[in-house]
């Protein structure tokens, strides 16, 4: 006898879902009974970092056009690695860009001077900023000038009224990286900061990846955008991506608990981080749009 569970109005006949603080931790696939079509995370594989970026500017693109015919601003909140130059090469090749109504934040922050070579602002400011049409004062930048956890309630506030809202700030769309050990924004395996639920904006002072001292968005923040887009390349990313998309043994890591509530999550990966994925998933020609 074939057996299914119910989630919301759609009938599904195998799926995996592990539950963390009454959320879902991680959906490795869904498949409704009545159409076969795919749900959840879509997991879209390029040859190359330079035709995901190309794909990836244009997902931006699409969704701040989309953004701007129904509101007033596109907020873009940006994480650090190799998005900086992703970013930074594909986003000003946009044909038309206008990023005059663009508000953007950043997913996390390391607390260092602007001027030093780890702060995801700083370089931010020296190779994509000046390439492109945005408002300074539309740019929310952390004050690094304060102690970690003034620095972190500063920056939450900032995003408040930024956003008009006591609540929960709602970006249009995330981007996000994630490292070897699974860790997206400055949210690591088996830290308290994963339990954190009141929070929008957290100080953390023990990173184990260096600099110790950053302000990130909690989970809650996260799972609250419109759209999460991860970028992950490179064959180091191979393991940890097989274990976050098709399950494996252990407590879920943090890239794991990222489910937006109402919104869309991709993964853009390359071929040699996608290396060790068995389950479905997209390979676009050139020039495709998502």
């Amino acid at each position: 006898m074939q057996q299914y569970t119910r989630v919301g109005s759609v009938r599904c006949d195998w799926m995996l879902v592990r539950w963390h603080e009454q959320h879902v931790k991680e959906i490795s696939l869904v498949r409704t009974h009545s159409t076969g079509v795919m749900s959840g995370p879509r997991v879209v594989v390029f040859p190359s970092v330079a035709e995901l970026g190309s794909t990836l500017a244009q997902l931006v693109s699409s969704r701040a056009e989309k953004a701007l015919s129904t509101g007033e601003s596109f907020s873009l909140g940006l994480s650090g690695g190799s998005l900086v130059s992703i970013l930074s090469k594909e986003l000003p090749a946009v044909p038309g860009l206008d990023c005059s109504r663009w508000l953007m934040g950043f997913c996390d922050e390391r607390l260092v001077p602007f001027s030093d070579p780890e702060s995801t602002y700083g370089l931010y400011k020296n190779q994509l900023f000046e390439k492109i049409n945005i408002p300074e004062d539309r740019i929310l930048a952390i004050d690094p000038s304060l102690p970690v956890q003034e620095c972190a309630d500063d920056y939450a506030g900032k995003l408040s009224k930024a956003f008009n809202t006591e609540h929960i700030p709602v970006f249009d769309m995330l981007l996000l990286g994630m490292g070897p050990d699974g860790h997206t924004c400055s949210l690591f395996p088996d830290h308290p900061l994963l339990q954190e639920s009141r929070r929008t904006v957290a100080p953390i002072s023990d990173s184990p990846k260096p600099p110790p001292q950053r302000v990130t968005m909690t989970l809650p923040t996260v799972n609250a955008a419109r759209c999460v887009v991860f970028v992950s390349t490179g064959g180091s990313k191979a393991p940890v991506l097989k274990q976050l998309l098709e399950g494996g043994e252990g407590p879920a890591l943090p890239a794991s608990l990222v489910t937006p509530r109402r919104g869309e999550l991709f993964w853009l990966v390359d071929e040699p981080a996608a290396a060790s994925l068995s389950s479905r998933v997209e390979r676009p020609g050139p020039g495709a749009k998502l």
